[in-house]
C-alpha cells in the first residue's frame, strides 16, 4: 500500500514538475567560470532502436550523423565563448560510437575548451571491439557504460537485439575482453521486463559476478506512454507488481561485493554514474533532445535534428523550451537527487535556502519518515533499506514524466512517438 501511495504522489507531483511547455522561452546564459558543472552531450543515432527506450534517437545515416557531430562541436563553442566551464564530460544517446572518427574529434574539442578531467560514454555491446576500445581510452574515456540490459538470449531477442548484439554469452566475453581498459567499466541491465523470471534475473547476476565488472546500475523497466505500447507488443504488460521482489533479489546478491552509488548504481570504486544529475548540482545539455538544469532552470533543446543542425549553423542556440524553478521545486530535486545517491546534507541545504526552505523540506521529508524510509544522523537524511526501494519508484516516475516530456516534444516536431 504505501509503495503504491508513493507511486501515485511521485507520478503526479513530477509530471507537473516537467511541464516544460507552460514555461518561459529559454534564453542563452552567459556562464560563470565554474568548473563545478558537468556537460551532457547527446548523441541519438543507433543502429536499431529499442522498445523501451524513451531517449531522443533515429536510425544511424551516416551522412546527417556526420553533419550533426560538426553541428555538436560548434554548440560546444559556443558555450565556451559565453564563459561556461566543465570539470566533466557525459556522452550519451543513442549510441555516441556510431562514428568512432566524429566521437574522437569531439571528445578531444572537449578537452582543450573545458577544463574536462573525467569522461563517460556509453555504447553497446557489438561496440566492444579492440579498435573502439583503444580509440576511447587514447581519447581520455575514463569510464565506459555498455547496454547490456540482460544476457538472457529469449529476452534479447523480444527485444530486437539479439541479432545486433549477439548472445548473453558473446556479450558477457566482449565485456570480459572490456575489462581492466577503464578506470570503470558499468554494465546497464534493467529488471522487471515482462517475461522474465527470477531464475533469468539470478543468471544475469551471475554472470554480473562470475566477471567482476567494476560497476552495475540496474534499472527498473522504465515506460513513457508511448514505449508502454511498444514494450507490451512486443515483450508484454509491464507489472510493478514484482518489481519489490526483483530488486531484493539484486540487494542480495550485490551487497557486499559492491557499495551503493545510488538506490539502483552498484560500484566496486568510486566512480562516476549514468545519473550524473545525482553528482552534479548543475550539468549543460547539449544535443538534440538534450535536457540542462542550471541556475534553477531546466530547459531543452529541440528534438528535431535538422532543425538542431539548421539553428547551429545560422549561429543560434537550439533552446527549445524551458522552466525556472520555484524554491519549493528546487528544495524537492535537490531533495530527490541527494537521497538517490544515500543521503543528503540537511544543514548545507538549510543555508542555502533559508528558513523557508527548511518549511518545504519538513514538509516534504515528513511522510517519508513515517513510512520507515529515512533516518536522520549527524545532520544528515539517511535512506533506510526500505528506502532505497522507494527511492526507486521514486526516480522511477521522475524518469518517466521525463520521458513522457520527450515524447511531448517528439509529437511537437511532427515525428511518431513510438519512433518505429
Amino acid at each position: 500500500m504505501i509503495d503504491e501511495i508513493i507511486t501515485h504522489i511521485a507520478r503526479r507531483q513530477f509530471a507537473r514538475a516537467v511541464a516544460f511547455r507552460e514555461g518561459e522561452t529559454p534564453n542563452a546564459e552567459a556562464g560563470d567560470g565554474s568548473r563545478e558543472r558537468l556537460l551532457y552531450l547527446h548523441v541519438p543515432f543507433c543502429e536499431s532502436l529499442c522498445p523501451y527506450c524513451s531517449f531522443n534517437r533515429v536510425i544511424f545515416e551516416e551522412t546527417i550523423c556526420r553533419r550533426y557531430f560538426r553541428a555538436l562541436r560548434k554548440e560546444m563553442s559556443m558555450y565556451r565563448e559565453l564563459g561556461h566551464d566543465f570539470s566533466a564530460l557525459y556522452v550519451g544517446g543513442g549510441t555516441p560510437t556510431v562514428l568512432m572518427d566524429e566521437l574522437i574529434e569531439t571528445l578531444e574539442l572537449a578537452r582543450r575548451d573545458f577544463s574536462i578531467t573525467q569522461i563517460s560514454v556509453e555504447t553497446n555491446p557489438n561496440h566492444l571491439t579492440d579498435d573502439r576500445l583503444d580509440m576511447l581510452a587514447s581519447a581520455g574515456v575514463n569510464r565506459l557504460s555498455a547496454g547490456v540490459q540482460s544476457f538472457d538470449d529469449g529476452l534479447l531477442r523480444d527485444m530486437g537485439r539479439y541479432s545486433k548484439y549477439g548472445s548473453g554469452d558473446a556479450i558477457a566475453e566482449r565485456l570480459s575482453n572490456a575489462l581492466g581498459r577503464f578506470d570503470t567499466l558499468n554494465a546497464d541491465m534493467i529488471f522487471n521486463f515482462p517475461g522474465q523470471t527470477e531464475t533469468m534475473l539470478e543468471r544475469d547476476l551471475d554472470i554480473i559476478l562470475e566477471r567482476g565488472l567494476d560497476q552495475v546500475t540496474w534499472y527498473p523497466l522504465m515506460v513513457s506512454e508511448s514505449t508502454r505500447r511498444a514494450v507490451t507488443r512486443t515483450l508484454g504488460e509491464v507489472k510493478f507488481s514484482r518489481e519489490k521482489r526483483f530488486y531484493d533479489i539484486i540487494l542480495r546478491r550485490l551487497l557486499g561485493r559492491y557499495d551503493f552509488s545510488s538506490a539502483w548504481c552498484f560500484s566496486k570504486k568510486r566512480s562516476m554514474i549514468d545519473e550524473y544529475i545525482v553528482e552534479y548540482n548543475e550539468y549543460a545539455g547539449l544535443g538534440s533532445g538534450s535536457i540542462g538544469y542550471m541556475r534553477g532552470r531546466v530547459y531543452a533543446n529541440t528534438f528535431d535534428i535538422e532543425k538542431y543542425i539548421r539553428q547551429i549553423e545560422a549561429g543560434g542556440l537550439p533552446l527549445m523550451a524551458s522552466r525556472k524553478f520555484g524554491t519549493g521545486d528546487l528544495v524537492m530535486y535537490d531533495f530527490l537527487m541527494r537521497l538517490f545517491g544515500g543521503n543528503i546534507d540537511v544543514r548545507q541545504l538549510l543555508d542555502h535556502y533559508g528558513p523557508r526552505g527548511g518549511a518545504v523540506l519538513a514538509a516534504i521529508a515528513a511522510p517519508f519518515f513515517l513510512a520507515g524510509s529515512l533516518r536522520y544522523r549527524d545532520g544528515q537524511f539517511l535512506l533506510t533499506r526500505r528506502g532505497r526501494y522507494h527511492w526507486v519508484i521514486m526516480m522511477r516516475e521522475f524518469f518517466t514524466a521525463v520521458n513522457n516530456f520527450r515524447d511531448y516534444c517528439r509529437g511537437e516536431t511532427g515525428e511518431k512517438g513510438e519512433r518505429e
